[in-house]
């Protein structure tokens, strides 16, 4: 299934695989049975990738499941004297997505041909959520929970889930259940919870989320119009303006005392300075830097008369390196710009911000 594969990648760090996995139908059956040429032919060319999969997949054969289980859980096996992992306390992005009309559709279809459905959709929701950083803690039917944040924490995990939502009632749409199209909708909630703790046991088992963030993800999901992602005050902060909103001001919860503001997301926005889209917010006035904008300054004359010149601006996180391009920008209105932004989890994509900036 795909949620058993997906976690056990996640867990070895190589959810990069992810797809290849699923749309060459590795399953929990096969995984054991993999070759090196397999996992060549998986697309795996790195060394040190297939080394890393081999040894885990003799893990499996040395340590097969219980009465024939399916490999389920992304935490490494475990012997005697290891330590539990423990719970911890952290800000995580919490995502609830749910299929429209799931009764309806149940009532249309034969229970093969639904299952069948409700594979393409958790394949669909698998791939989106790991391409942005996510886990997928766990599917209740057509629900997914996923957490953006954990196990691994990313400096833009609430953008990623955004982006996720997007992306999701994008691709759902796009699945055909034989008589309509599907609809999804998510909801999306950031705030301080307490999670990893093991509850459950056998294939009910999974990692714990405590706290108000998920309850307002699943309220937000549950009051989401088809093809929506609505998203919590708490998340909107976070991601700034690097998307178009719709505001739905205070809305009551089921559940909630008081109305909370919600919003729902229509796009990612055109902003072209990264920067000033996440800090929405006045910046504080440039000071002290006047030599540095002189020395810019000086070097775009020079290339205004046909010398090339680079310039690197490096320094620790808010001594202003970004205000002080700003200042330079506004110090040469006739100059071109072009800006571009790396982003850590797509590292693989070469040249990624030149060719957004074309």
């Amino acid at each position: 299934m795909p949620i058993e594969i997906t976690n056990w990648l996640r867990g070895l760090g190589l959810e990069q695989f992810v797809t290849a996995f699923l749309e060459n139908d590795i399953d929990a059956e096969i995984l054991p049975e993999l070759t090196a040429d397999d996992l060549i032919g998986l697309g795996v060319t790195s060394i040190g990738h297939r080394r890393k999969l081999l040894a885990a997949i003799a893990m499996l054969r040395e340590s097969p499941p219980i009465s024939g289980a399916s490999v389920r859980s992304s935490e490494p096996v475990r012997r005697a004297g290891d330590a539990d992992i423990s719970a911890e306390r952290r800000q995580l992005t919490v995502m609830f997505c749910d299929l429209v009309d799931s009764t309806a559709l149940a009532s249309r279809l034969d229970p093969e041909d639904l299952r069948e459905v409700l594979a393409a959709y958790h394949a669909v929701v698998a791939e989106v959520v790991v391409k942005f950083g996510g886990y997928v803690a766990k599917y209740m039917g057509d629900g997914v929970l996923a957490y953006f944040g954990y196990p691994q924490a990313h400096e833009h995990d609430a953008e990623q889930a955004v982006r996720a939502g997007l992306a999701l009632i994008d691709r759902v749409s796009r699945l055909e259940s034989g008589t309509a199209a599907l609809a999804s909708r998510v909801g999306i909630a950031t705030g301080l919870v307490v999670v990893g703790d093991l509850i459950g046991s056998g294939e009910a088992q999974e990692r714990a989320v405590v706290g108000e963030t998920p309850n307002l993800a699943a309220r937000l999901q549950q009051m989401a119009p088809a093809n929506a992602v609505l998203v919590a005050e708490s998340t909107r902060r976070l991601v700034g303006d690097l998307f178009d909103y719709r505001d739905l001001g205070a809305v009551a919860l089921k559940g909630l005392a008081e109305p909370v503001p919600a919003s729902q997301v229509l796009s990612e926005s055109t902003v072209e300075n990264r920067f000033a889209a996440l800090r929405s917010m006045l910046l504080s006035p440039l000071v002290g830097r006047d030599e540095e904008v002189q020395l810019l300054l000086r070097r775009w004359s020079q290339a205004k008369e046909g010398e090339g010149q680079i310039v690197l601006i490096s320094g620790e996180a808010g001594v202003g390196k970004t205000s002080l391009v700003d200042q330079f920008e506004v110090e040469t209105p006739t100059a071109r710009w072009i800006r571009g932004a790396c982003d850590g989890l797509f590292t693989p994509r070469a040249l990624g911000p030149l060719i957004d900036a074309g």
